[in-house]
């Protein structure tokens, strides 16, 4: 390790002498100065890790010396050596920034010894310490940059994934079709769909996919694909089985093996039959179907897709009404309202279902608007007819 270099500034050629002795046996180098002017000139052509200075030199030079060098060199720290009485002399240089002081003569080298290393380690402790916050500043604009790019980022795949949506609302053969989705980042992992896939059926789902952000979005950039598929692969028998549907995107989702699991409710309606097939691939709130003033929970068992290969996806059907609603929920729903239970919770669900004939006022009522700050996605879904 290189030994620190000390600036001696005294007019007093003898004492000088002796300080500069004792302190290069103790292995500092030294350099020596007899005036103000000479010790800035040495300090300027190489700037020293301390500076000791008689505060009462003949050229009456010592104040005067000290406020500048604790201007030009504020790294430097600055030891000052008086051999007068008058403490407000001290003050004063301690107020001009000296970090310490000894009375002459210096009798006891190792006074000055441990104020020398004292001095030495408190100006160590402070660069080290204006480094780490220089170095925490650049971490913290590399990161403050880096979480600009990601947010802008998020905010493009978010324009991506909403333009993958379908519009809303959307009427299809009499039927009205209204989705809102409320990410819980800028990317969602719920997700909605509807389209007609023969000239009297068309298909509607509501999927929520495991994990939050990005990785979970991706798979509804998948589902959007898959959808696509569907219009063109689907086979006739699916229109009134659709949990085929649902066993098919199961063996795509395995196959992908993006660590993904996905519940998804799926139907299909007959435009011409006035029916609704329909599967659930563990997909939790079940849909609330209203008609008649009534509502209650359109349940059956299924498991999440993407997880069992040889899982088996039951389908049902029902007569639709002349008039009817049918509200779908993402489970984040739950997230957001403040009820004392589940059971709760699903009973204010089937209130607000049957109350609220809008998806705005249903959503509303259930305390999802736009930009709410939620612990998880919500995604809701409204269809129906003659409402």
């Amino acid at each position: 390790m290189r030994c620190p270099r000390l600036l001696l500034i005294d007019d007093l050629g003898g004492e000088r002498d002796d300080l500069e002795a004792q302190l290069l046996e103790r292995g500092f180098a030294v350099d020596t100065a007899a005036s103000g002017e000479a010790a800035l000139r040495l300090a300027d052509a190489d700037i020293p890790d301390l500076i000791l200075c008689e505060l009462h030199m003949v050229d009456a030079q010592g104040l005067s010396m000290l406020e500048r060098c604790t201007r030009d060199l504020p790294d430097v720290p600055l030891i000052v050596i008086t051999e007068g009485s008058d403490i407000s002399d001290v003050m004063q240089a301690l107020r001009l920034g000296a970090s310490d002081y000894l009375w002459k003569p210096v009798g006891d080298i190792e006074v000055l010894i441990h104020a020398v290393e004292q001095a030495l380690e408190r100006s160590r402790l402070r660069q080290e310490n204006s480094r780490f916050k220089q170095e925490l500043e650049a971490a913290n604009q590399q990161l403050k940059e880096y979480v600009e790019a990601l947010q802008q980022d998020q905010r493009a795949g978010r324009e991506v994934q909403l333009g993958m949506l379908p519009p809303t609302p959307m009427a299809i053969d009499g039927f009205r079709l209204q989705h809102q989705i409320l990410p819980s980042l800028f990317l969602s992992g719920d997700f909605v769909d509807y389209f007609r896939i023969t000239d009297r059926h068309f298909v509607f789902f509501i999927a929520d996919v495991s994990g939050h952000g990005a990785s979970s979005a991706f798979v509804t950039v998948l589902l959007k694909n898959f959808s696509r598929r569907l219009r063109r692969e689907y086979r006739p028998r699916m229109l009134s089985a659709p949990g085929e549907i649902l066993r098919w995107l199961n063996q795509e989702l395995l196959e992908s093996q993006l660590d993904r699991h996905v519940t998804m409710f799926l139907g299909i309606i007959d435009c011409q039959d006035d029916r609704l097939a329909y599967a659930n691939a563990g997909h939790f709130p079940a849909p609330v179907l209203t008609e008649a003033g009534e509502a209650r929970y359109l349940e059956l068992p299924g498991k999440p897709l993407g997880l069992f290969p040889d899982a088996r996806f039951e389908s049902a059907s029902l007569a639709l009404p002349e008039r009817f609603r049918l509200a779908l929920f993402s489970d984040g729903v739950f997230e957001v309202m403040q009820a004392p239970s589940l059971a709760a919770k699903e009973a204010r669900l089937l209130q607000a279902a049957r109350e609220h004939a809008e998806l705005a006022g249903l959503c509303r009522e259930l305390g999802l608007a736009p930009g709410l700050e939620a612990p998880d996605d919500v995604a809701c879904l409204l269809l129906s007819r003659g409402e």
